[in-house]
């Protein structure tokens, strides 16, 4: 494209197109001003990050395989042990990887590397509200089929932009993802 065809187009079509490349990206949207002497801001968009072994998209969500794993100061079974974690499907986020290692974290942030045999890709969620009520439709008025406590730990099934459909001790229901933790909130889930 010549700089005559691009200067041709006018400001309403470099706006437009601005915001279509940062169209779902709060820190790349352009300024949309109606005055034609500000300026148009165009911010690069974000790449997904990537493990670098497995890559898969990272940070991401996992769960703990069995009932215990050792949480290591770093990567390899010569670093000492800094936490455990005690309850099989916990919900951890992987926020980085190197060879056999998978650094995570737990909902208080708290964590470090834990080999990968020990996780699972199964999805699950801890309950983070007293006595949350599963409900039978993705409604705050639908009916409440069962409670959870806070702490436990439910499976994590589909998921649209604000609730999930969760089970866990033979119940299953819709809960709000501001309830739980171990999905992200614009997360979508079929």
């Amino acid at each position: 494209m010549t700089s005559r065809a691009w200067t041709s187009c006018g400001r309403a079509s470099i706006l437009t197109l601005a915001a279509l490349i940062g169209a779902g990206n709060p820190a790349a949207m352009a300024q949309t001003s109606s005055d034609p002497a500000a300026p148009v801001v165009l911010a690069q968009a974000q790449p997904e990050q990537r493990g670098a072994v497995t890559n898969l998209p990272v940070p991401r969500y996992v769960s703990l395989k069995g009932n215990e794993g050792n949480a290591r100061r770093g990567p390899s079974l010569s670093h000492r042990i800094d936490w455990v974690f005690r309850h099989a499907g916990m919900p951890l986020r992987v926020v980085a990887e190197f060879g056999h290692w998978r650094r995570v974290e737990d909902k208080d942030g708290a964590g470090g590397w834990v080999h990968y045999a020990l996780l699972s890709g199964v999805r699950t969620a801890l309950v983070t509200q007293d006595m949350l009520e599963l409900r039978t439709r993705p409604n705050p008025q639908a009916d409440v089929v069962a409670r959870a406590e806070a702490g436990a730990i439910l499976r994590l099934n589909e998921c649209n932009p604000e609730w999930c459909r969760v089970s866990g001790g033979g119940q299953r229901g819709w809960v709000l993802k501001t309830s739980i933790w171990g999905v992200d909130p614009g997360e979508v889930r079929d």
